[in-house]
């Protein structure tokens, strides 16, 4: 799946595993993020990874990191996309469970 389409629990997950957490759909761990939703949890990695959001002509967010750049909704979904984009590339292979209804 192309990175800039990620949104939801699909995105969390990719974040999750980009962040070295267990990535598992099923595990213990990745279900309890919400890095592209909740400030508190996705805002640190925007300060760490020095990613910058701004509003685009049309109407939506960008975010750069300085090497890649994506699109979103917010700029919480612009940045997540940004930095998954930085560790897997433009395209990520999504778990079939979270691809429901795409």
């Amino acid at each position: 799946m192309k990175v800039n389409q990620l949104e939801g629990a699909a995105l969390d997950w990719a974040v999750t595993k980009a962040e070295g957490f267990d990535s598992e759909v099923d595990g213990p761990v990745w279900g309890m993020w919400k890095w592209a939703t909740d400030w508190g949890q996705g805002g640190p990695i925007i300060e760490r990874e020095r990613i910058a959001t701004w509003i685009n002509g049309n109407d939506d967010w960008t975010a750069t990191d300085g090497i890649k750049t994506t699109t979103g909704e917010t700029a919480l979904i612009a940045a997540m996309r940004c930095y998954v984009a930085s560790h897997f590339g433009d395209e990520i292979e999504v778990p079939d469970e979270l691809m429901e209804g795409k």
